[in-house]
Parts: C-alpha cells; structure tokens; sequence
C-alpha cells in the first residue's frame, strides 16, 4: 500500500518509460541499426507491475547493449501464455522474458510447457521479501520469538494473504511445515492493501504481506512486521528477524528477473547480463525501487538469480501437490 505521492511518481516513472519504449532507434547507437529488436515478453498487461518494470530497465538497457528493445505482452494462464510463446521463440539471444513469483508456480502447477531447464537466468530486478506481520494493538506476540514460541505451541491462529494457490498461500503452508505444525486458517483477501486494512480491523491475527504494501500502517505503528522471510534484516523494520534467525530455514518473496533461452550462447548470455545490471544499476531505475519500497539489493546478477528460480519451482511443485491444489 503505497502513498499518494509514491503512486504519482511511480505513474511518472511508468509513463516515462513507455515513452522511451516507443523511442525511434535514432536515439540509440548507430551501430544498433544492423541488429534486431530484442523482444522482452510479459505475461503482464501495458501498466502492470511486471510491464512497468520491464520497461524501467530497458530505458538504459537498449543503451548499453546498443540494441532496441520492445515489449511483448501475452496475457493468460498466471504466465503460461507468456512462457509458452518464449519456448515458441528462436534460442537466439534477442528475446528475453520476464520472470515472476508467479510464473514459477504456474510450473510447479504443470500448466505451461516451459522447464527450468529451457532457460538460463540473465539477472533479477525485484525482489519484495514475504513477511509475517501482526496487528501491534491487538497482538500477543511483541517479539519474533514469541510469534515461533506460539505457533510451535499449539496456537491456532488466522493467516490472510492472497487469492488461493499464490504465493501468499503458499508462504503460509510452508511456514507452518517448517515449524512441524497444522496449516492455519488461511482467509483470502482481494490484495495486500485489502489485507492490511483488515489486519489493522482484527479480521486476521496475521497477515502474509511485503513491505510496500503495508508501508503506510507499519510506519503508523498499526502493523507490527515480525518475521521476514529472506536473507537478511531490512533497515526499515529493524525489530523484525528473518526466518533463518530464528532457525526456520525459509526464504521466498514476490520477486521478478530476466531469463533468456538455453540455447544462447554464453557469450551473448553474459552480454545481455552486463547490459541489464549496467541498466539497473542506473540512477533511474534505481529511483524506481525505492519509490516502489525496495531497494539496491533487488538487482542481483545471474548466479543468484538462477539458485533462486531453481528453488521456487523446486519448492513450489511439491507444496501445490500437499495442498491439493495439483493432482
């Protein structure tokens, strides 16, 4: 849940980029005139979350690859449409896709024809970590350890996230198996800012959100973050602990990165990675995390980004079967 003023910068960060998407390719190196288009596929309509940030970094990306770039929306099927048309596409190096949260557990559904293995990761954009947040007024729990304390004690608690089968839904089940107990009650909410409002009102004991979407509670003292579920602490909310902290080994977020063809070459791979992080490491794209409540962190080059999609979909498969939500 964001500002007023986030929103509107953001919506003039958005425009921006669309406009420079359409940019003729005289505004780019001459050289690039010989070379084709690099196709960037979403699965996301014009304005969307995904498209936004896809356009984002392309507006220093065709500079520094020297090449155009535009953006291929295909809608449908949490993603499948969009990776099923990038298997379609030629294993030549001059399209990449956009891959989400989303689209790993659309794999682990079965529901594309796309593998891990078609793929090679070029490097992440976003990363908004899962965090389990608590209601500061009305809540038991004031500390991290005393939140796992309860749990692993038998308390039966009402989780809220988002629609079933998302990653919100899926954060919950796997939580509560790393702690050895039940799955809670999930209730599902329409979205984060739904969510938050109705943490704040008490219909949830705890809510499975990301930092941007509840900043405006959390800084009103409404919401009290209590664990994340990532790597390390974020400097917003330093009273939250991370999972691993806490000896629960778990770390998923709502994240999105690039991904081009298996068949590319490494050098052309490696080319395509240099020129993304040399985008993303820009002073606009890197105006466009933080006014989106993320931070330097989210771009991350291809080693990690790869282990991290390589543990989504292994992750996401088996937990959708346990939940019966794949056959």
């Amino acid at each position: 849940m964001k500002t007023t003023r986030t929103k509107t910068y953001i919506s003039v960060l958005a425009g921006l980029a669309a406009a420079f998407s359409m940019t003729a390719l005289g505004s780019i190196d001459a050289r690039a005139a010989d070379k084709a288009a690099i196709e960037v596929v979403t699965h996301a309509g014009a304005g969307g979350g995904t498209d936004v940030n896809s356009r984002m970094m392309m507006i220093r990306a065709r500079r520094a690859l020297k090449q155009d770039m535009v953006v291929v929306n295909k809608r449908g099927g949490g993603g499948a449409a969009a990776m099923n048309y990038f298997k379609s596409r030629p294993a030549d190096g001059n399209t990449i896709m956009t891959f989400t949260v989303g689209h790993a557990i659309t794999m682990g559904k079965g529901k594309t024809a796309l593998k891990v293995e078609d793929m090679v990761p070029i490097a992440r954009g976003t990363n908004d970590p899962q965090i389990l947040m608590v209601n500061c007024k009305k809540s038991k729990y004031k500390t991290p350890e005393e939140f796992v304390a309860g749990m692993k004690n038998g308390d039966k608690l009402k989780f809220g996230g988002t629609a079933t089968g998302t990653i919100d839904h899926l954060t919950v089940f796997l939580w509560a198996k790393r702690l050895g107990v039940p799955m809670p009650t999930y209730i599902p909410f329409k979205g984060g800012g739904e969510l938050a409002t109705q943490l704040v009102a008490g219909s949830v004991d705890v809510g499975t959100l990301n930092l941007s979407e509840a900043a405006a509670p959390v800084e009103a003292g409404d919401i009290c973050p209590l664990v994340i579920l990532a790597e390390q602490g974020m400097a917003p909310i330093p009273k939250a602990k991370t999972a691993k902290s806490l000896g629960v080994d778990l770390v998923l977020s709502t994240t999105r990165g690039f991904v081009t063809h298996a068949g590319v070459s490494e050098e052309r791979r490696a080319e395509l990675e240099k020129g993304l992080m040399t985008a993303m490491k820009h002073s606009l794209y890197q105006a466009y995390l933080v006014n989106s409540g993320l931070d330097e962190t989210s771009p991350q080059p291809s080693g990690p980004w790869g282990n991290q999609i390589k543990s989504m979909v292994s992750e996401f498969g088996p937990a959708l079967k346990e939940m019966g939500l794949v056959k």
